[in-house]
């Protein structure tokens, strides 16, 4: 898409360190980092909201302080709904309701009535990933 540009503007400050938007392009983008790792990820522009999150599987650090909350799989579910959202870690991930479902597992964060379709997708070798999208998947 010879178009396409992207940006990072922070929804706070203005920084160029916010979620990634593309604008002349039909699709969103997400990106995340894990370990060493960037994952990017690219949806069709039909979401309203789209996010992805990666963690590495092995995290001595991590680890050592008790671990991701509820477990790493939540955990990463839980971080790309709040990033799909808007509020990434400013959000309640206790607030976030997951259910399994036939084609991944399906999100919400009551009392808001957004409901978000998620599944883990391919990433690099021993790195996790989730996305999440505010439309069927």
């Amino acid at each position: 898409w010879p178009d396409a540009v992207l940006s990072n503007p922070c929804a706070r400050c203005g920084g160029p360190h916010g979620a990634v938007q593309v604008s002349g392009a039909p699709w969103r983008a997400a990106v995340s980092y894990a370990g060493g790792a960037a994952v990017a990820a690219i949806h069709p522009d039909r979401a309203t909201r789209f996010a992805v999150d990666a963690e590495v599987l092995a995290d001595p650090v991590r680890d050592q302080a008790g671990g991701a909350p509820g477990g790493l799989l939540r955990w990463v579910r839980v971080e790309a709904v709040l990033k799909a959202d808007g509020r990434g870690l400013r959000g309640d991930p206790d607030a976030v309701v997951i259910e399994e479902t036939a084609a991944g597992w399906r999100a919400r964060m009551p009392p808001e009535p957004t409901t978000y379709a998620g599944r883990e997708v391919d990433g690099p070798p021993g790195i996790l990933v989730a996305v999440a999208v505010a439309a069927p998947l």
